[in-house]
């Protein structure tokens, strides 16, 4: 018997084909937006479907409703640049998931999502096992390293 030969769900009902695709991309992305990191609840056409775009893995993300919603049908790139919760790493693995290189862009994700640090054991705890978190310096120990 061939593959074929057989009648899919999927042949008879075309909803059921995109609604397995749409819950593969929220578990691609592990139920995260992309944009901002939160809890996605749709899908957001990065080139707008307004403007020519596809409904394609590539043009496709997943996206929280907030996102989505502000987002419109402007352009994906310039308006996350305008965003208080711009991320160059998230914008980075936006551009590879355009380009069809989700496994870069999943990578890139991981990379802007750290796990976060827990506070159930103080800082200088010695033999505290916690992965390691640079944070940016700012202040004026920070100039006064850089000046010499």
């Amino acid at each position: 018997m061939q593959a074929r030969d057989g009648v899919f769900l999927e042949d008879l009902c075309p909803k059921f084909r995109a609604r397995r695709w749409r819950q593969s991309l929220h578990g691609v992305t592990e139920g995260r937006c992309l944009y901002c990191g939160d809890r996605s609840e749709s899908i957001d056409h990065v080139h707008p479907l307004s403007r020519g775009g596809l409904s394609v893995t590539e043009n496709c993300v997943p996206a929280c409703l907030a996102c989505n919603g502000q987002k419109g049908d402007a352009d994906a790139f310039d308006w996350y640049r305008r965003q208080r919760f711009y991320d160059p790493r998230r914008a980075m693995a936006l551009r590879a998931w355009t380009e069809g290189d989700l496994r870069l862009a999943l990578r890139l994700l991981a990379w802007a999502s750290p796990q976060e640090l827990t506070e159930a054991t103080p800082r200088d705890t010695p033999g505290a096992d916690r992965p390691h978190q640079t944070r940016q310096a700012t202040g004026p120990a920070w100039r006064w390293q850089m000046a010499a």
